[in-house]
């Protein structure tokens, strides 16, 4: 012992109070701390507690303003770490989506053969919408308001609202070597835009259904409590709650093991598509490392199949997942994401792009709504608000924040709306890939800005053909 504390005092003091080491610590602590405050307005102010606003979505709102009243009324920049902030959404992502896929899957979440696939068609197909009316914007500005306007700059409406951050950034630093001056910050004030969107419409929407009684969501928002039984904790067979290792550690050690292996495996994509094929590469990798939570769902979902079978086969003695961890386990990883996705805006990134923003923004809101709302009743039967819901989140902001909608009106993920976003963004990459072709085309030259707009005309048409006349088999129990 007395070894021990020698070797203890003769450390160097300044290690422990390097700004960097507790630098992570100190980001999660505001963001825990804000969290606990957003709870605390929404219980006891009754106009937030009837809004709906999710305790995640306030307190990534009130982060963002004491970053901008430190930025802008104290000229204090480095209170928050951005870059810490953005990694924290990038993993947050795919730790989520992880702990989600890893879930036993129960028979009240069966649900319709081709939901996945005619999920990921209509992902495509907002992405072509988002894509046509960001043209014609922009097209019309370079002819009339705007001359000189980057034409090829409306698709970054898809990149920003549809994708997300990553590939908005990417595109648009794309753009910027075609001639477009600022691409690269129009197209993330898009994807802070298409977020906002989601938070706001999404909430909005949630109350007009809650008011007029279109679905009952009234356990989430008074806090009333359930009946619940021992099976709603555990199932049959599952290993003890308690045993030499905590029940919440082997869920976690199967999140961060499925994790590592996915970064084994998108490392090894990459690296192999950079040897073989650099052009590509060029094309795919951002994509890829963008995406990576569904290469971390698929592995997990094959994980849980391995660990199925090996239940079925009596290799395994006991069940090791357990759905109520895994479902706070998402949920914490979620939150997080949201509280410091919403932190990152910038509203800086809008300078003399205002007008074409503005329009862009407010009709990528209103057509990924009117669409959505029309496909979602021909895919998402007997639970089509769940799909709606969950579906415009997801197509306006990202995947988390359609999650977050979701889980205001199915916190349990009962239904299969929350699945169908990652099974569907998986057949979203094989539909998208001509989508990332066209975006890279109309860059080009003002004449491939109006070709594309015709080519996604047609390709949009073959995939609402594909939703309407295509029937999936009901699954059976």
């Amino acid at each position: 012992m007395m070894i021990f504390c020698t070797a203890a005092s003769d450390m160097k003091p300044i290690f422990y109070a390097t700004p960097g080491v507790w630098n992570l610590i100190i980001q999660l602590g505001i963001i825990a701390a804000l969290m606990l405050l957003a709870n605390l307005l929404r219980r006891q102010i009754p106009f937030i507690r009837k809004s709906l606003m999710p305790v995640s979505v306030l307190a990534g709102f009130l982060m963002l303003a004491v970053k901008l009243v430190l930025q802008k009324g104290f000229g204090i920049d480095d209170f928050f770490d951005v870059e810490l902030l953005d990694t924290l959404v990038f993993h947050c992502i795919a730790l989520g989506f992880i702990a989600m896929s890893l879930r036993v899957s129960r028979k009240t979440e069966a649900g319709t053969g081709l939901a996945g696939a005619k999920s990921g068609a209509a992902i495509v197909g907002s992405y072509l919408i988002q894509g046509f009316v960001g043209l014609v914007i922009t097209i019309l500005l370079s002819l009339t308001l705007k001359p000189g306007l980057f034409k090829a700059a409306g698709l970054l409406l898809p990149m920003g609202y549809g994708q997300g951050p990553g590939q908005a950034n990417n595109i648009g630093m794309t753009y910027e070597t075609y001639g477009f001056t600022g691409g690269q910050s129009f197209g993330l004030a898009i994807a802070a835009a298409g977020y906002i969107c989601a938070c706001t419409v999404g909430v909005l929407v949630l109350n007009y259904w809650k008011n007029h009684k279109k679905l009952d969501i009234s356990r989430n928002i008074t806090g009333e409590e359930q009946q619940l039984t021992v099976d709603y904790f555990q199932d049959k067979n599952e290993i003890p709650v308690s045993d030499s290792i905590d029940k919440l550690s082997v869920q976690t050690a199967m999140v961060l093991v499925v994790y590592g292996v996915t970064y084994l495996v998108t490392l090894g994509i990459t690296s192999a598509l950079t040897a073989w094929a650099p052009g590509l590469a060029k094309l795919l990798n951002s994509m890829l490392w963008g995406f990576n939570f569904i290469i971390g769902s698929a592995i997990a979902m094959l994980t849980k199949t391995l660990l199925g079978g090996a239940e079925k086969r009596g290799i395994m003695k006991r069940r090791y997942q357990n759905n109520y961890l895994l479902n706070r386990l998402s949920g914490f990883f979620f939150d997080i994401m949201i509280v410091a996705g919403i932190a990152c805006i910038d509203p800086e990134d809008l300078t003399g792009l205002w007008l074409p923003f503005v329009l862009m923004a407010v009709a990528g809101g209103v057509v990924t709504w009117f669409y959505l709302r029309t496909i979602s009743r021909r895919i998402y039967n007997g639970y089509y608000h769940e799909g709606l819901i969950s579906m415009y989140g997801m197509m306006t902001g990202t995947i988390g924040s359609g999650i977050l909608l979701l889980r205001e009106i199915d916190p349990e993920f009962r239904t299969p709306a929350a699945n169908n976003l990652v099974v569907g963004s998986s057949y979203a990459i094989l539909f998208g890939a001509p989508l990332l072709i066209l975006v890279t085309m109309a860059a080009r030259s003002d004449l491939m800005c109006y070709i594309v707009a015709g080519i996604i005309v047609v390709y949009f048409s073959l995939l609402m053909l594909f939703i309407r006349f295509f029937k999936g088999k009901k699954k059976t129990a």
